[in-house]
């Protein structure tokens, strides 16, 4: 913080000699690399705190020479003008985030922390100035004089929301308070977010002798290698509290001991009582989250955070989330049963523990299904599925990608794409950055280094997809498990949403839709990865280069619907956590809350089995507590299946998965579309019609016919 106001309260005497320094910082310079991409290879940490300065400084000139223009506000002179404003603070932003994200180190952090409060005391001088929201007010309450075009009413709309939702029409002792609330959360949001990537990076099980690593398959093995070699224990075998580490041990790992003493760390991030113990943090986020949801006339913070969603309520939500809970923990607890049987079978009298249930799962899997992760993975190659992934979008969308290598990038690992479409126009550039390393948050997700748009000319978007795979030794092919290879399709629906954009102002442009529409595009994708028709061609043997034998093919296809009890209790147990949570009132203080009793009693009321735990821990969940992205709206994946599956039997109906028909629709209704209509309108524009919650239910073999 002090390092940013230093550089703010000098300006004006470091006008020139930022000008004059700007060729020795990248981020000052003019990015003239290939497609304007920054010069990575030349950024440091020390470059971001002046590169800041300057930045927010040159914003707050714009937009105080908007909100102070003496002609009567227009769509130009005031909407345009904002949209085209903070082009410079935009850039460093997403160049920082992601390196903050996916390049981490101690400078980067120690700049992340002072970045984010004030980065969140610059927006709400903005979003709350009087003079500026009066033009918008102004704008907006005159809007149907105007002759705006559809895309243009709707930008309005929403900026008048958004400056409405962020405080603009309070009076000034309420903006106060919510602008220290704010200032306040993004500096708890950002300590989350360190605190458990310190405890990833702190905490590995190292497995020394075979006796450790019983029961490990061979890429399992090769994993671990790798991630003990990372860390400087050559000959040795490692495995991280990383999903794409931990879950694949849980999985095939015939020591329980070992199994608990991961679990047990992988559950307890954010929860350990010491320095990068998140308990503390949550509660005053909670308080402070309720607070300003009654500051803004809200009763509390999940009826304020859905107002502007498509579920609208608290209680449109929780009636989805009950709808899939109970039929979900009914073939959770039957699939318990199934697998305490097997340990009994096995002669061993311990009862089904949370660190038992995938071992004894993929057992029954192979009794049940005829299947087995060890016979799937060697036929998903990294390569060949990023290749799976590329066709079904040329197929549907007509794009194709083609590698280059002399664009710049964070780091080795990352890959490049350019994108075309199928008349052969530049469409944008896709980064690909797939493997886990200490150095990048766990997880995946989809980000952006340029958005699409036409307002400043045609801009074409830069899109990053970043994973957490595990990396084997060199020569070695990164096999797979199917779960990863549709994390893999999900986040490329996402930069599909972004590369297909196709609007003129960057508020509505890509992902930059309503929360629960936003995963529908993702979510929807990942369909194609089950098709015969991509694993036939894709799912080739990394050693014989023979296609997936049909009989196990169809078997995989089959057994899609296998433990969805299990994953289905997981994550809906973390939403409604999460919608519980943020129905709490403002109290006025946070000492007195207790997230671990507030968890195990809502655990408690729903039913929750004692063998499964939850998706995301409160203590972990970075969905909900670093940033307020996913507060009281993780529920929205699952709202998003509502529409994926629905979506999805379109092409099926037509007995075409590639139907031209259907994908042209799609494009144009859903990809292409960002967010210039409401999501139920190009839904219903695409489809024909809203969909219902039975779709869901079928495809995760929980309804009544799938039973």
């Amino acid at each position: 913080m002090h390092a940013f106001t230093s550089h703010m309260t000098d300006m004006n005497e470091q006008t020139q000699v930022f000008a004059s320094k700007a060729g020795d910082n990248p981020l000052l310079a003019e990015w003239s690399g290939p497609f304007g991409v920054a010069a990575f290879g030349r950024i440091k940490p020390e470059h971001f705190r002046p590169a800041f300065a300057r930045a927010f400084a040159a914003h707050a000139a714009e937009v105080a020479a908007i909100a102070g223009n003496a002609d009567a506000p227009t769509f130009a002179n005031t909407i345009d003008a904002l949209e085209s404003s903070g082009e410079a603070l935009t850039r460093a932003v997403d160049v920082f985030d992601l390196l903050a994200g996916a390049h981490t180190n101690d400078a980067i952090l120690a700049v992340e922390r002072e970045l984010a409060p004030f980065k969140a005391k610059h927006w709400d001088r903005i979003l709350m100035d009087e003079a500026l929201f009066g033009r918008i007010d102004t704008l907006y309450r005159t809007r149907e004089r105007l002759a705006l075009s559809a895309e243009q009413r709707r930008v309005l709309e929403r900026y008048h929301l958004k400056f409405t939702r962020a405080g603009a029409a309070l009076d000034a002792a309420a903006k106060a308070r919510l602008a220290d609330i704010n200032e306040r959360l993004a500096t708890l949001g950002t300590t989350f977010s360190q605190n458990v990537l310190a405890d990833e990076q702190s905490y590995t099980l190292v497995l020394d002798g075979e006796d450790d690593l019983a029961g490990l398959p061979d890429f399992v093995r090769a994993a671990a290698r790798a991630a003990a070699e990372e860390r400087g224990l050559a000959g040795k075998h490692a495995v991280t509290t990383s999903r794409s580490s931990v879950e694949p041990f849980l999985q095939f790992s015939a020591r329980r001991d070992l199994r608990e003493k991961i679990f047990r760390a992988w559950i307890a991030r954010g929860d350990g009582g010491g320095a990068n113990d998140n308990k503390a943090i949550i509660a005053e986020m909670v308080s402070l989250r309720a607070e300003r949801a009654r500051l803004l006339g809200y009763a509390t913070f999940a009826h304020y955070r859905l107002d502007d969603t498509m579920a609208k309520t608290p209680q449109a939500v929780r009636a989805l989330l009950e709808r899939v809970w109970a039929p979900g923990r009914r073939r959770a607890l039957a699939d318990r049963d199934d697998l305490q049987a097997l340990v009994q079978a096995e002669g061993k009298n311990f009862a089904l523990a949370p660190w038992d249930w995938r071992y004894y799962a993929e057992k029954l899997r192979k009794a049940r299904c005829d299947i087995d992760e060890a016979a799937i993975k060697p036929y998903l190659q990294l390569e060949r599925i990023i290749e799976a992934a590329f066709y079904a979008a040329n197929r549907l969308f007509g794009l194709t990608f083609e590698r280059r290598d002399d664009v710049p990038v964070w780091h080795d690992d990352v890959r490049v794409w350019e994108v075309r479409d199928a008349a052969g126009r530049h469409r944008g550039l896709f980064f690909g950055d797939y493997f886990a390393r200490t150095s990048k948050h766990s997880g995946a997700w989809m980000t952006t280094l340029r958005d699409q748009e036409k307002l400043r000319g045609d801009i074409h978007p830069l899109v990053v997809n970043v994973m957490n795979f595990s990396k084997v030794g060199k020569g070695d092919p990164t096999l797979l498990s199917f779960d990863d290879a549709k994390t893999l399709f999900h986040e490329f629906g996402h930069a599909l949403h972004a590369l297909l954009s196709d609007v003129t102002y960057p508020m509505i442009a890509g992902t930059s839709v309503l929360l629960d529409w936003s995963e529908l595009p993702s979510q929807l994708f990942e369909h194609w990865l089950e098709r015969p028709e991509i694993l036939r061609r894709f799912a080739l043997h990394y050693h014989t280069g023979e296609p997936m034998p049909e009989d196990l093919l169809r078997r995989l296809v089959a057994a899609r619907t296998f433990n969805q009890g299990q994953t289905t209790v997981e994550y809906v147990a973390s939403a409604l956590i999460d919608l519980d949570l943020h129905l709490k009132p403002a109290t006025g203080g946070a000492e007195a809350f207790d997230i671990d009793g507030f968890e195990q009693a809502t655990l408690a009321r729903i039913g929750m089995p004692a063998e499964i735990v939850m998706r995301h821990r409160p203590t972990h969940f970075q969905h909900v507590f670093a940033g307020a992205g996913y507060a009281s709206a993780y529920y929205s994946y699952l709202w998003s299946e509502v529409l994926d599956a629905d979506a999805f039997a379109a092409f099926e109906e037509t007995g075409d998965v590639f139907d031209a028909g259907i994908a042209n629709k799609l494009h144009d209704h859903v990809y292409s579309a960002g967010g210039a209509r409401d999501p139920a309108e190009l839904y219903t524009a695409f489809r024909g019609r809203l969909p219902t919650p039975e779709g869901l239910l079928k495809r995760r073999g929980l309804s009544e016919d799938a039973a």
